[in-house]
């Protein structure tokens, strides 16, 4: 498996959230100055979380984000698929007309290997992340 940017930063992001004592909101710059992430690319990156409803999103002076449930309920799947969308096996289609049934024995493969990293990612919680297991 291969983390895009945007997962690993979303990722960072929420393990640094949930890392704090409190539930209190953090504004994107603190976050993008601890994990060292662009805050513009950070921003593009937590308003998908805040539609999945991992995040809350504050607004006002004292605002900022928060996770909307405890770290223990996030999974890392919950984190990776609002960003980059479902998981699924892709296998390219052969050119040739007769490799159809090799075709589907591929894409057979491919499906199952994505069920078994979706239930893996399931199972990854937030707070083993964050180091609050």
């Amino acid at each position: 498996m291969r983390l895009t940017r945007a997962s690993s930063y979303a990722l960072h992001a929420v393990a640094y959230m949930a890392a704090q004592k409190q539930n209190r909101p953090v504004a994107s710059h603190l976050i993008a100055k601890a994990r060292g992430i662009p805050e513009r690319f950070l921003l593009k990156v937590l308003k998908p979380l805040v539609s999945a409803r991992v995040l809350h999103s504050i607004k006002g002076p004292n605002g900022g984000y928060r996770l909307a449930k405890a770290a223990s309920d996030i999974s890392m799947l919950e984190v990776v698929e609002a960003v980059d969308g479902p998981i699924r096996g892709q296998a390219p289609l052969s050119q040739n007309e007769g490799d159809g049934a090799l075709d589907r024995k591929l894409e057979k493969i491919c499906d199952q290997t994505a069920d078994q990293l979706r239930k893996h990612l399931q199972k990854v919680r937030l707070s083993e992340l964050a180091g609050r297991s």
